[in-house]
Parts: C-alpha cells; structure tokens; sequence
C-alpha cells in the first residue's frame, strides 16, 4: 500500500472517528460536520455527492452516520476506505457507551449532567433546522417541481390527513422512479 493512500486512510479516520465523537443527536448532525470537512476544507467530494449520500445512507437500514461515513469512505478510497470509516464512526459510541454503563448510578443522578444533556437538545434541534434548509436550498437550485412539492405535500398528507407514513414513502419512491424513467426517455427535458 502507498504512503499516499495510508495518509488517506489515516485522514478518513481521524475526521470520522471526530465527528462521531463530537456530534450529539444521530445521523442528521454528522452531515453538516463531513460537509465542514470532505466538501469545504478538502474538497474531496462534491456538495452534490454528499447530498446524494445522504439520501442513500437515510434509506438503507443501520445507523445513519455510520451508513454516511462508510459511502463517504468508499468513495474516497474504496473498500479500505469504507472499513476504516466505520471503525472510526464506530468506535466513539462504543467507548462512550462503555465508560458510561460502568458510572450509570452517578450519570442517572447528577443534575448537571442531566442539565447539560437538556441544553445539547437545543444544539441539536438548530443543527438539524439548518441541515434541513440547506437540503431544501440544494433541492430548489435542482428546479425539480416533483422534489420541490413532495415536502409540503408529505407533509400535508401526513399531518393533516393522517395517511399512514407507510403509504406516503412508497408513493414517493414510485413517483421519483417514474419521473426518473421519463427524464431518461425524453433526454432530461422534462420537469
């Protein structure tokens, strides 16, 4: 193996294994933080790519953030790639998880632990609205009608109708297939 691709490796691991250690609140955080790192600083893949992992990682089953680091390891350096972006993703909760269950009783307890947790949910909720604004800004340079409707549509759906989600996502997935299968027949024409 090169040395070329061992820095590489050792940087996918780093960032990740980071990123897992200092995002709080799932999946949906740890996207901003490899935009931060793999789009902006590195430029190592691309706005859109990200985007499209994203999307991928939200449908497959696992984990959000580990589903995330993994493609965005393959892409980077392949199989390798992906192995040590999921160790370094991995590894973090695990070691957390650990050194919390042996003080369980004194975490349960304490109040400013208890306080600081509260105030993180409030973190999160803020990285989550922008994450959610900046999909939406992504969505709307694409002028896709169909992506641009299907939110408030969904959502419409949903909340107010009370069609059951297991519908809705199905229905959207036949709809974007659909309109996939046209674009390619009519050359990417169509909106």
């Amino acid at each position: 193996m090169s040395l070329q691709k061992l820095k590489i490796l050792f940087l996918l691991f780093r960032i990740t294994f980071s990123v897992s250690t200092f995002t709080f609140g799932g999946g949906y955080i740890a996207i901003p933080m490899m935009r931060k790192y793999f789009v902006n600083e590195l430029e190592l893949i691309s706005e859109q790519d990200l985007m499209d992992m994203a999307a991928i990682a939200q449908s497959t089953p696992g984990a959000i953030a580990v589903n995330i680091a993994v493609l965005v390891g393959y892409r980077i350096a392949g199989l390798a790639g992906a192995i040590i972006s999921c160790v370094g993703t991995v590894l973090p909760p695990i070691v957390i998880i650990s050194v919390i269950s042996m003080f369980y009783q004194a975490f349960r307890d304490n109040h400013i632990i208890s306080a600081i947790l509260k105030g993180m949910e409030a973190g999160v909720a803020a990285v989550i609205v922008d994450l959610v604004i900046d999909m939406g800004q992504v969505i709307l340079k694409e002028k896709n009608f169909l992506l641009t409707m299907m939110p408030p549509l969904v959502f419409v759906a949903s909340f107010i109708f009370n069609i059951n989600v297991l519908f809705i996502i199905p229905s959207c997935a036949v709809l974007c297939v659909i309109q996939t299968y046209i674009k390619s027949k009519t050359g990417g024409t169509f909106d």
